[in-house]
Parts: C-alpha cells; structure tokens; sequence
C-alpha cells in the first residue's frame, strides 16, 4: 500500500514521517511538503510534492488534489499527519477524499508501524 505523509515546519515531527519512510513496506511514498519544510532529509524512496500552505484552504486541497491525481495504485493508502497544521491536514484529507482514495491512518511508535484506525 501506499503513504502520504504531510511534512510542515515542526522539525519535531519529521522522525516520525522518516520512521514511517524507514520501517514500512510502502509501493509508493509520497510526502506533501509545504515550502517552508525544504531542509526534509530527503529520500530516494519518496516523490517530494511541494505546495503553497499560505493559500487559503479550498486553493491548498486543489493544490494538492491536482498534483496527486492519478498517482496511487490501490484504492486507499496510509496516511501520516504527524507533522504540519490543522489547514494542512484538512486539505490533504480532503483531497485523498475528493479523487476518491480511501485513507488509513499509521504511525511510527516504539513498538514500529502501527495502524491507528
């Protein structure tokens, strides 16, 4: 299956998004990074998506819905929202919602991925 992960400007939570990037068995990776989030160790694993946080939130879900259309091969995938803000969580789950893509949420916890659903 599938991650998605959002990466914000909290620098805190970005061990979690490369826990998750690092225990998973994922078929694509892709982190939705706002443009503020450029020092994301990068990961050859994954396709980095940057957007616009800054626009208002129906213009960052069609932001993001446009530059992620077409892009899974299942019918869901597993999402991250460790990292990043209310806004942003809102416009990527609307957006996964809106293509349709259906959205498991996961984490990296002690005891590794783990489905929170």
């Amino acid at each position: 299956m599938d991650l998605v992960a959002f990466i914000g400007d909290d620098k805190e939570n970005w061990g979690q998004v490369t826990g998750l990037i690092n225990r998973g068995e994922w078929g694509k990776i892709f982190l939705i990074k706002n443009q503020n989030a450029n020092t994301f160790p990068y990961h050859s694993k994954a396709e980095l998506i940057s957007v616009d946080s800054s626009k208002k939130l129906l213009e960052l879900k069609k932001e993001i819905s446009d530059k992620i259309k077409g892009k899974f091969s299942e019918f869901d995938a597993h999402l991250s929202i460790a990292s990043g803000n209310g806004k942003e969580h809102m416009a990527l789950i609307s957006a996964l919602l809106s293509l349709p893509v259906g959205i498991r949420l996961v984490a990296f916890t002690k005891n590794g991925v783990e489905m929170i659903n």
